[in-house]
């Protein structure tokens, strides 16, 4: 079924791109809205993976927005997250030459 989530930590195109290429093995075609506060993706997903998606939003430093994170988890994954949208702007920028 098709599903919508805020995620947190999503700040352009490379985050997007990010969040499409590294979700889409496991997860089929992302779409990543940017233009709504927080952010949304919608795919089609079973609940019972919802927990996966979880995980490997988290793990990409994007936490869903109704995940309580404590200090350390916020901040590590604001950094993640960093990274992950400068991985997503590198890959966006290989794709066009």
């Amino acid at each position: 079924m098709q599903q919508t989530f805020q995620v947190e930590n999503v700040k352009c195109g490379g985050c997007a791109s990010t969040l499409k290429s590294k979700l889409l093995a496991e997860f089929g075609e992302v779409e990543v809205n940017l233009e709504t506060m927080p952010r949304e993706i919608t795919l089609e997903l079973d609940d019972v993976k919802l927990d996966a998606l979880r995980s490997a939003l988290r793990s990409l430093g994007y936490p869903m927005s109704d995940e309580v994170l404590n200090f350390m988890e916020d901040t590590t994954a604001k950094a993640k997250s960093f990274v992950s949208c400068a991985v997503g702007k590198v890959d966006n920028f290989s794709n066009t030459k």
